[in-house]
């Protein structure tokens, strides 16, 4: 198996990440590291992550973030740093749950194939947790739909943030370039990625609402994301494939 790291941006989920670290490296894959983007939780999430990282042999970092800068910043400090010390795979989850540690298995096995995996509510086999609203549900479908329509995407969840990326993949996209810092980030990645070339396998996911806290989405984050899908595909219209091997 290759080296693989997971990043997780974390703000006060002292709560969620202990279980989850523990669920993780449950799943008995031996080159498994973790690495916490944690935004300065004044929950003491990072000092629970640092606990961990003892109890699993040290195979859990902290990256200690002066301030709240950010979703897509936290996610591009992870991925470099994680490149910067050799992962051959970076994973992406949240820290609530809501992405099943015990389908990252199957993650890697697709990675063989492909050049990135995004877990996918909106495949077949997919599925949103029913304790979601309607109103959540008809929100969630329609922002997917919307940016997919926009940029023309082919994968059917653009919006998703459990996903897996070959090392190549990672290093050969123009991260300077990103720009979004919301959860629009998720579309910006996944929109780069198909200008480029690179080929995505969506894995139905089952996606459940966080256990512990608050969720952070609300209608304000919602409308920004919408303008900024525009913004996104002016800034990208102009990438072309890249030459690349296939898997």
């Amino acid at each position: 198996m290759p080296q693989v790291t997971i990043v997780i941006p974390t703000f006060n989920e002292a709560e969620n990440l202990p279980q989850l670290v523990d669920s993780l490296f449950g799943l008995g894959l031996p080159d498994l590291r973790l690495l916490i983007v944690d935004d300065n939780s004044p929950d003491g999430t990072a000092e629970a992550a640092a606990q961990r990282s003892v109890a699993h042999g040290g195979r859990v970092d902290v990256l200690r973030r002066p301030g709240k800068l950010g979703l897509g910043t936290a996610y591009l400090d992870g991925f470099r740093r994680a490149l910067a010390e050799g992962a051959q795979a970076i994973g992406q989850m949240d820290a609530d749950f809501s992405h099943a540690p015990s389908a990252f298995p199957g993650f890697l096995d697709a990675l063989e194939h492909c050049d990135m995996v995004f877990g996918s509510r909106y495949v077949l086999g997919g599925r949103l947790d029913p304790r979601w609203s309607a109103g959540r549900q008809v929100l969630s479908r329609f922002g997917n739909a919307y940016a997919r329509t926009i940029l023309r995407l082919h994968v059917l969840d653009a919006t998703g943030g459990y996903r897996l990326w070959r090392r190549e993949t990672l290093a050969a996209m123009p991260l300077e370039r990103i720009r979004s810092n919301g959860y629009v980030f998720q579309v910006e990645m996944a929109y780069v990625a198909q200008r480029l070339g690179f080929n995505a396998v969506e894995l139905p996911i089952y996606f459940e609402d966080r256990r512990f806290g608050r969720s952070k989405m609300s209608l304000r984050i919602q409308l920004e994301a919408a303008l900024r899908v525009w913004q996104v595909a002016r800034s990208h219209r102009g990438l072309r494939p890249l030459p690349h091997p296939a898997p």
